[in-house]
């Protein structure tokens, strides 16, 4: 009886046609690809990678170029105002912090060991 029964079931499932596999629906990205970050980006983060595509740094995130600390090539602050404390470690692996007011204007000495450092403009990219 149960020989029988899986016969016709073996037959059955033979005579049936079954379509063929389906595919799969293709996603909205898949036909061009992962959008990139400036693709995907809104807001104030595409501000700053279309910045940064100029070569601007509107944020000031970036690494200050390396001056000299003289009075020909002080060291650049930008500020919003026209004027900003500023801290100077005079020594390399000194722990104390000399704080000074720096105003726009010439470059200004630090009181301590005597670098220089001038003011300059910034504007708020925003």
């Amino acid at each position: 009886m149960a020989a029988r029964f899986l016969v016709r079931t073996a037959v059955r499932a033979a005579l049936t046609r079954r379509p063929g596999p389906v595919q799969a629906a293709a996603r909205g990205f898949a036909a061009g690809g992962i959008p990139t970050d400036e693709e995907q980006a809104t807001g104030l983060e595409k501000v700053l990678l279309s910045a940064s595509k100029q070569g601007l740094d509107p944020y000031n995130m970036q690494k200050p170029k390396g001056c000299s600390g003289t009075k020909e090539d002080p060291h650049v602050v930008p500020s919003i105002t026209n004027k900003r404390i500023v801290g100077c470690i005079c020594e390399e692996d000194n722990t104390a912090v000399v704080w000074f007011w720096l105003h726009q204007g010439e470059a200004q000495r630090c009181p301590s060991c005597g670098a220089h450092y001038k003011l300059v403009p910034h504007d708020l990219p925003h």
